[in-house]
């Protein structure tokens, strides 16, 4: 998967639950959970600019582009 989600590191950062992230984003753990191991197929921009305002940073903090194998060869 070429689009890799770090929305773990920036809870670890701030210490911050899955729970308490997904009450404030208004999601429920179970869709957090899928979005951090990567299983969501979209992310609405609605979603994605919860997901900032609440860790307060920007979208590439939380989704990073990394090229298959086979891409970067």
């Amino acid at each position: 998967m070429a689009i890799v989600v770090r929305i773990d590191v920036e809870l670890a950062k701030r210490k911050m639950s899955v729970g308490e992230f997904a009450e404030r984003v208004g999601l429920t753990p179970a869709n957090v959970a899928v979005l951090k191991n990567g299983r969501a197929k979209a992310v609405r921009f609605s979603t994605l600019e919860a997901m900032c305002r609440v860790l307060n940073c920007q979208p590439g903090d939380l989704l990073e582009f990394v090229p298959d194998e086979e891409e970067a060869s």
